[in-house]
């Protein structure tokens, strides 16, 4: 099987193309081709498809197996990757997601892919949407986890985050984010931001993924973290900020309710692997 291995600021993905429908275990094969001893590695792989509704399909599963509507950093990649073999033509095109149909322009210089922006869609806090346990809303709610109080806000950008802002301490991602993604309140479970307000035009943020766990970074969060942080007025509502994840950095823009998010992506290696 020929794959590509590419990645946007560190969320790395192993892509390969399924334009006849020939993988029967998505799933299966995941686990085993992001495996990072055994396999080529990966936090997801992403396989691309024909779709009867934009000019490609995206397919995303988690290294664990488990499936996931949206990812932001393998959009980023997938717009790329598409572009680049010509799968779309223009700078401009659509992705068919389980979030639906993302919009995607190419940002070119010297002839060569610099950004990627995608249209993210629209955030909700609606705890149908999110899905939440019995609760109609996650805003600035406090809870209790090992003696450690947190104020967490739950917003849905293509997939479940909870946002925390880092104020009185800092918060080891491994140790609380994996224990916070299984909370009751959650039904599905969720991905846990942890935010650190720099000024009014730029925020850090480490993510504990659902499905992944640490990663360098993640695009949804990114986007959702700025989306709550306008909300709570940590950061300027008009202009767009700069977020830093520990694999690079990205620009989100909010314009009324609709987020944009805009970075690079990058083609690691390529290769073959045999099944």
């Amino acid at each position: 099987m020929n794959f590509f291995k590419m990645q946007g600021a560190g969320n790395d993905f192993v892509f390969i193309e399924d334009f006849n429908y020939e993988i029967k275990d998505e799933c299966k094969l995941a686990k085993k081709l992001c495996d990072r001893h055994f396999g080529i590695g990966g936090d997801g792989l992403v396989i691309v498809r024909k779709s009867d509704i934009a000019n490609a399909e995206m397919v995303i599963i988690n290294a664990d197996g488990s499936r996931a509507n949206m990812c932001g950093n393998a959009i980023r990649c997938f717009g790329k990757y598409v572009y680049e073999h010509k799968i779309a033509s223009g700078t401009k095109f659509s992705v068919e997601t389980g979030d639906g149909i993302k919009e995607i322009e190419i940002i070119l210089e010297n002839n060569k892919v610099k950004y990627v922006r995608v249209y993210m869609g629209k955030p909700s806090y609606k705890g149908s949407d999110i899905p939440l346990n019995n609760v109609e809303s996650l805003i600035e709610h406090e809870i209790n986890v090992d003696d450690k109080t947190y104020s967490i806000t739950t917003v849905l950008m293509g997939v479940p985050h909870t946002i925390i802002f880092e104020k009185d301490r800092e918060y080891k991602v491994i140790e609380e984010g994996s224990k916070l993604e299984k909370l009751d309140l959650f039904k599905e479970g969720s991905n846990i931001n942890f935010v650190k307000i720099v000024d009014e035009t730029h925020i850090r943020v480490n993510t504990w993924e659902r499905g992944a766990g640490a990663t360098l970074a993640c695009g949804t969060g990114c986007s959702a973290a700025v989306v709550v942080a306008k909300r709570l007025g940590l950061v300027d509502n008009k202009k767009e900020i700069f977020v830093k994840a520990p694999g690079g950095e990205l620009v989100i823009e909010v314009l009324g309710d609709d987020v944009y998010m805009k970075g690079s992506a990058e083609v690691a290696f390529v290769g073959e692997i045999s099944l």
